[in-house]
């Protein structure tokens, strides 16, 4: 019973870790050509979002707005991805007890 509570508190303990490396990593999406990014933290956390003048056309708001929801959703699939190759090792298969990135 011992080794299992040593076992636990080691898979809790990287859990954090890798927690914490997804808080401080950044991915960036991009849409347009790179017209539109978006910058968010492994965990998910929208940082910065950067428009090219190009991009704006007062005529064109729809567009514009298109680009800016590309940018970000391709951000939202890069830090997903992240925290799938961050987290998948640490939880080893337990996606089914609702734990990030498993």
């Amino acid at each position: 019973m011992q080794q299992l509570m040593k076992q636990a508190q080691k898979m809790q303990e990287q859990l954090a870790a890798a927690q914490a490396e997804l808080a401080s990593a950044e991915v960036t999406g991009t849409a347009g050509g790179g017209l539109v990014s978006a910058t968010m933290t492994g965990s998910g956390e929208l940082t910065a979002l950067t428009i090219s003048p190009e991009a704006v056309d007062p005529d064109d708001v729809e567009t514009l707005q298109d680009l800016v929801v590309a940018a970000i959703r391709d951000a939202g699939r890069a830090a997903n991805e992240l925290a799938a190759s961050t987290m998948g090792p640490v939880t080893g298969g337990l996606g089914g007890l609702g734990l990030p990135g498993a």
